[in-house]
């Protein structure tokens, strides 16, 4: 469990997707641009490609953490993270972001 305090630090932005593809060599991540209204985009690298469609996230809206440290994931900078969700479905679960 964190602190409420601990979660007062947790910088959120609503961001929209500029562009989404693949990474080479990976099944499941895609790097995303992703406009935050500052002076230069931002990249994510996320593990959503088997769920989402690339053109299906272009131009949309998502809730993003957007201080966390920047990490690097095969090669690739990730400088804030989507925020997504499980959801428990009778045949499984389905992947929803926010």
């Amino acid at each position: 469990m964190i602190t409420f305090s601990d979660f007062q630090k947790i910088e959120i932005k609503i961001g929209t997707v500029l562009s989404a593809e693949k990474v080479e060599d990976s099944e499941k991540l895609f790097k995303l641009s992703v406009d935050f209204g500052e002076s230069a985009s931002r990249q994510v690298v996320s593990g959503i490609a088997k769920t989402f469609p690339p053109a299906g996230l272009v131009g949309k809206q998502f809730i993003f953490v957007a201080n966390l440290e920047p990490r690097t994931i095969i090669g690739l900078e990730s400088q804030v993270m989507i925020l997504a969700a499980r959801k428990q479905k009778k045949d499984g679960e389905e992947i929803v972001l926010m």
